[in-house]
């Protein structure tokens, strides 16, 4: 019997991306326009210019920072929020609709008030970003706070850990799953929200760049931009959030 894995999946990650430039190759060629849909050769292109002047590299620094910041204290607020709700019934109640009104506010409003309100700045660009994704994070770790198992904490009792042992040893492990559902999700939004903040009111980032690309109609450029900084949160997520996703899972497959 064959083994369905029997192709590794860093080969079928490769002939996949392989398989998307020819796809776009091929429809560039189709349409012979390059001002419409330049070639993958083209776009390489420009990349590399870009890179070399310095300025990819420049703004695609000031995009990682917004992203860092904004990731982060999502995390942090989102995180201690939904553990809080999620063990305290009555105040999850109550504030539920609160949730609710934050989870569906459209960024592009969320971005624009705050804009208004603060000031075309960088609290306002990060103010923008974290309130836009907390409220994602906060439902996530609250399902994970109304799973915690009470027998774990029945047997920390009965073991007498002190409170930093049971966060450290019962409370955590249950909880990493979704800490690291909440990040995986978290990073594929947010950088997305920053290129919106970037383009509506910052003079520097990768967002910035795909604006004033974009004013000019330089679609090579626009793309340059847009492919760089994918690739740069590719990376990230393979070599940072999946394996530590994949640690987060060890627990449940105890």
């Amino acid at each position: 019997m064959t083994d369905r894995n029997a192709v590794p999946d860093q080969v079928i990650y490769a002939l996949s991306l392989t398989g998307f430039v020819l796809f776009w190759w091929a429809l560039s060629w189709a349409k012979a326009d390059p001002r419409i849909l330049p070639a993958p050769s083209e776009v390489l292109t420009v990349m590399w210019a870009e890179a070399q002047s310095g300025r990819l590299w420049q703004h695609m620094s000031a995009t990682l920072v917004r992203v860092g910041l904004a990731f982060g204290l999502a995390m942090l607020f989102g995180t201690v929020l939904g553990v809080m709700l999620g063990r305290m019934p009555r105040a999850d109640r109550w504030l539920d609709p609160w949730v609710t009104i934050f989870l569906n506010l459209p960024a592009l409003v969320v971005i624009v008030l705050c804009y208004l309100w603060i000031g075309l700045n960088e609290v306002a660009a990060i103010a923008a970003v974290t309130i836009n994704k907390t409220a994602m994070v906060l439902v996530t770790m609250r399902e994970g706070a109304r799973t915690l198992r009470p027998d774990m904490a029945e047997m920390a009792l009965v073991f007498r850990m002190s409170p930093l042992a049971q966060l450290r040893h019962i409370v955590a492990p249950q909880l990493a799953p979704f800490l690291a559902t909440s990040a995986r999700l978290g990073l594929a939004i947010i950088w997305k929200i920053v290129l919106v903040v970037e383009f509506l009111g910052r003079s520097s980032g990768v967002g910035f760049q795909i604006h004033l690309k974009f004013q000019m109609f330089e679609i090579p450029a626009v793309l340059a931009y847009a492919l760089s900084f994918v690739a740069v949160m590719l990376a990230i997520d393979a070599l940072f959030i999946h394996p530590l996703e994949q640690r987060a899972n060890r627990w449940r497959q105890r």
